[in-house]
């Protein structure tokens, strides 16, 4: 029913997939260059660090990826620039996921390579581990929160 999401599913994944791998990359230099070590205080250091840059990353993108969904596909149409309830939900939608794929990859993005250490898997493999990681969890991400927000924003009789 609701086909607009189809449309920014691959700039939900790819986002994803891109933010995880950017924490992944950074946690891959210090360890290689000597500057984190393997130890629980550096994983909590580093953890905390990035549920920081993660949450700032993951707001801007939400904002940026509700106002490009709300002027391809959000507006009742091209001429007019107000909400019809079906664009709201979708602008919602696809920003809440966005946040939520975000902010998940690079959390993901930042453990992965301590984990791969600890069950002694070369760490260079996280970056495209944590690609493929993003892009499925992407999928699901997008999928239950849509259903979610669309569900409870278009049958609310409030909005309609």
């Amino acid at each position: 029913d609701h086909v607009v999401v189809t449309f920014f599913l691959t700039m939900l994944v790819g986002a994803g997939g891109n933010a995880g791998n950017q924490s992944t990359i950074m946690v891959i230099e210090g360890m290689a260059s000597g500057e984190l070590d393997f130890s629980l205080s550096t994983f909590l250091k580093v953890l905390n660090q990035q549920l920081f840059v993660g949450i700032l990353l993951a707001l801007m993108m939400m904002v940026c990826g509700f106002l490009r969904v709300y002027v391809t596909n959000g507006r009742v149409n091209a001429r007019s620039w107000a909400f019809s309830s079906t664009g709201f939900a979708a602008c919602m939608a696809i920003s809440i996921s966005l946040f939520t794929i975000v902010l998940t990859s690079v959390l993901v993005g930042c453990m992965l390579p301590f984990a791969m250490v600890a069950t002694g898997v070369e760490a260079a493999n996280a970056g495209p581990t944590v690609q493929v990681l993003m892009d499925i969890l992407g999928v699901l991400v997008t999928c239950g929160t849509c259903k979610l927000v669309l569900e409870k924003f278009l049958v609310d009789p409030r909005i309609s």
